[in-house]
């Protein structure tokens, strides 16, 4: 006994549109999301090509608000957020536009707080491995590495 429900078009397409507007999604996401509703490839691309025309999905719009989200929430570096982007089948494209997002300025100064509040965290006493659980802290991240090795001499002598 299969005790999935079903849904109709209809259905599939509201409850899409009620899953879109709730916070923006990637494509992938309603493809998986539809398909566990056991809908069918026909339907999918039909209910997909609704979203897109009617803005309820935008995947550059996606893009950026993931990339600002995951930036200012979780201070992520801009390699953890290209890396997730890919993950999600997002295009270059949009995962460079998602990226101009974030000033510069306000990139360096993040990833300036973060190095120095974790440093204080680190209980290590030996400075070669207080640095390299620093830098694996900073690029478990998404930093880039010339930023990371450069802060954590900086901030371990």
């Amino acid at each position: 006994m299969n005790h999935t429900k079903s849904y109709t078009l209809t259905e599939a397409t509201k409850k899409m549109e009620r899953y879109c507007a709730y916070q923006e999604r990637c494509h992938k996401e309603v493809v998986e999301k539809l398909k566990r509703m056991n809908m069918i490839p026909e339907a999918i691309d039909q209910i997909l090509g609704h979203l897109i025309q009617e803005n309820y999905l935008n995947e550059e719009r996606f893009a950026k608000a993931f990339a600002r989200g995951k930036f200012n929430m979780k201070k992520w570096g801009a390699n953890r957020i290209i890396r997730e982007l890919k993950f999600r089948d997002i295009s270059a494209y949009n995962i460079k536009s998602a990226l101009a997002e974030i000033q510069n300025e306000d990139y360096l100064t993040t990833f300036d707080e973060l190095a120095k509040k974790r440093v204080t965290q680190i209980k290590e006493t030996n400075p070669f491995k207080k640095k390299k659980k620093l830098a694996d802290y900073l690029l478990y991240r998404g930093w880039e590495s010339h930023l990371v090795y450069e802060k954590a001499n900086e901030l371990i002598k």
